[in-house]
């Protein structure tokens, strides 16, 4: 083999070495795109999920802020709602008790009801010896009738007449006045208790109207404001 031959093998060689080494290059070279394209899209995917993720948090945040300021809203109207409510209900009971008033004008009529207010007291208490109560001005009216409310009450009750002892120490207060409205008053009727004071029965027009206005409540809200629910 002369020295061309030779170096026809060697050209050859190098060219087949050169080729192998491109062919190995370029798989390697595509491999690493790959990679890289999948490495990008899994990075992409990455950043994706991490964008929905926030954005739904947000939304979150927003809606549960929205619920929120709703609620407030709601509770703020439902606030005034019950506080016009009650200001409608509070007018009525004063205009009650101003009507109150006009019972002790009628001078025959309040003395009736005077009595059966006594009655009705002792019949609660049945205490055989009691401490009455009354305003100063309605002292003259009381001392008319208290004798025949013994005896009435005695009928009904079955027992002996009672001992009424009217108070002149303390009377209850004077009716309400414009000129102070927030002193303590009274718009008529009567305080009994029993000799010891231990059980007291309060009788006034006040009393009264207050316990048939807790009792008569839910009827009047029901009356005045069942279509507002509705």
């Amino acid at each position: 083999m002369n020295n061309t031959d030779v170096s026809k093998q060697i050209q050859q060689m190098v060219r087949f070495i050169r080729q192998e080494a491109e062919e190995k290059a370029n798989e390697i070279s595509v491999s690493a795109e790959e990679e890289f394209q999948i490495e990008k899209l899994q990075l992409v995917e990455a950043e994706k999920k991490k964008v929905r993720q926030e954005y739904e948090r947000k939304t979150k945040q927003v809606e549960v802020r929205k619920k929120i300021e709703y609620s407030m809203q709601l509770n703020a109207s439902r606030i005034k709602v019950l506080q016009a409510q009650d200001d409608v209900v509070s007018g009525m009971k004063e205009s009650a008790r101003k009507t109150l008033l006009k019972i002790s004008g009628d001078k025959n009529n309040y003395k009736k009801l005077l009595k059966g207010l006594i009655v009705q007291s002792l019949l609660r208490l049945k205490e055989p010896s009691v401490l009455l109560r009354c305003r100063e001005m309605d002292v003259a009216v009381v001392k008319l009738v208290v004798e025949e409310a013994k005896r009435e009450y005695a009928e009904k009750a079955k027992v002996r007449t009672p001992n009424i002892t009217i108070d002149y120490n303390v009377y209850l207060p004077p009716p309400p006045s414009d000129a102070d409205p927030h002193r303590s008053s009274c718009s008529g009727g009567v305080v009994l208790a029993s000799g010891d004071g231990k059980i007291v029965c309060e009788n006034t027009l006040d009393a009264r109207l207050d316990v048939v206005f807790r009792q008569k409540l839910p009827e009047i809200r029901k009356q005045l404001f069942s279509k507002m629910s509705q």
